[in-house]
């Protein structure tokens, strides 16, 4: 499987969560070839800041493998995760990151400094990889369509 095809699962989480009036970000986690977890935002519907989807779908994988860490999964996420949830996949020691859109405003390169070659210091595990801009429009489209449908 590609990595569009995973970011394309996620992408069908962040629809779930447009479709229930929360911020459309959805996340997969991914051991070997099979999801083993999935997350939407559910700030609002649990009422709960840390609802983000990928600590929903962070803590889903623990639960299924029995463990709390991460090595060898991947998560796709649609857009940049935010400073709170690079902690929380810090500590998952997760393998690999993918990400569709980036988010200047809430994502977690605003909070981070930049390296000598102007690109934001890596804030996961030192062993994870990081991948950015897979289906990086449509991710972003369902976001800019979600917050101008809010402003009307």
């Amino acid at each position: 499987m590609t990595d569009e095809h995973y970011m394309k699962q996620a992408l069908n989480e962040a629809r779930k969560a447009y479709a229930i009036g929360e911020v459309p970000v959805g996340a997969v986690v991914v051991w070997g070839d099979r999801i083993i977890a999935r997350g939407h935002n559910q700030v609002e519907l649990l009422n709960d800041s840390t609802a983000h989807a990928e600590m929903i779908a962070l803590t889903s994988a623990f639960s299924e493998l029995g463990s709390k860490y991460l090595p060898e999964g991947t998560l796709y996420v649609t857009v940049e995760p935010c400073l709170m949830c690079c902690g929380a996949l810090h500590w998952s020691k997760i393998g690999r990151i993918v990400y569709g859109a980036r988010d200047d405003k809430n994502g977690y390169r605003k909070y981070v400094k930049e390296n000598e070659a102007h690109e934001p210091q890596h804030v996961f595990h030192p062993k994870t990889q990081l991948t950015f801009g897979i289906l990086a429009d449509e991710c972003g489209q369902l976001m800019k369509d979600f917050f101008k449908e809010r402003r009307k």
